[in-house]
């Protein structure tokens, strides 16, 4: 089994609930902080942040739904990474991965991670784009050329799920799936439904490089170190 400590550092600690206050947020970061977590994941609304320390500040863009206008995404992830997120979570356009225009999809994704550029040559640091794929809704052949396009459209990370799409969260198959399809070029997250130690080191051991978290402290009292 993975080292508690290992799996801390490859932990998006997450609150994306709407109903979150400000004050839900601040014992997040404080009890990320905690565990020695790599990364707080919050709704932008929230940015920017404080106290975060060492933390890495992530945010979501187009999210849940991803049925948002390509320019209104590259808008929102532009405006998150000059409030200070390092990393931005879009979600891609469902209805048109599921219509087979894949290079509709990549021309929005293209979208969001210039933005990410532009605003981050402001900060002189490269901010992460991941890719959420919503792979529950997907078949495998839509979830390899889901993966695909983020690749040329130079996205960080392909990303498997909100955890708010009625179809499901992460699967090992549809990890295995997208980190056979990237290789070691991109990182892959798993994220939606993750509850204990065993589900995080079945994700892990399919090859996922990041794991989004909304009980983190519940998974790692699983680990030892």
């Amino acid at each position: 089994m993975t080292a508690r400590t290992d799996v801390a550092r490859m932990i998006d600690h997450t609150l994306l609930k709407p109903q979150s206050t400000a004050e839900d947020v601040a014992a997040l970061v404080a009890e990320a902080q905690e565990l020695g977590v790599l990364a707080v994941c919050v709704s932008p609304n929230m940015l920017p942040l404080m106290n975060t320390g060492d933390l890495v500040v992530a945010t979501v863009c187009g999210f849940p739904s991803g049925a948002h206008h390509g320019e209104v995404k590259a808008a929102e992830a532009a405006l998150s990474v000059r409030q200070g997120a390092a990393e931005v979570d879009m979600v891609i356009n469902l209805g048109l991965a599921l219509a087979g225009d894949f290079k509709g999809v990549e021309a929005e994704i293209r979208e969001v991670v210039n933005a990410c550029a532009e605003s981050s040559r402001a900060t002189g640091s490269e901010a992460i784009v991941k890719v959420i794929i919503e792979s529950a809704a997907l078949n495998d052949d839509q979830i390899v050329a889901a993966c695909k396009a983020a690749e040329t459209a130079g996205a960080h990370f392909v990303k498997t799920s909100t955890g708010f799409h009625p179809a499901g969260g992460a699967s090992t198959h549809a990890v295995k799936l997208m980190r056979q399809t990237v290789g070691d070029r991109l990182g892959v997250k798993a994220s939606g439904g993750i509850r204990d130690a065993e589900a995080a080191q079945q994700m892990i051991d399919a090859g996922a490089s990041r794991l989004g978290l909304s009980g983190s402290a519940a998974v790692l009292d699983g680990f030892v170190n």
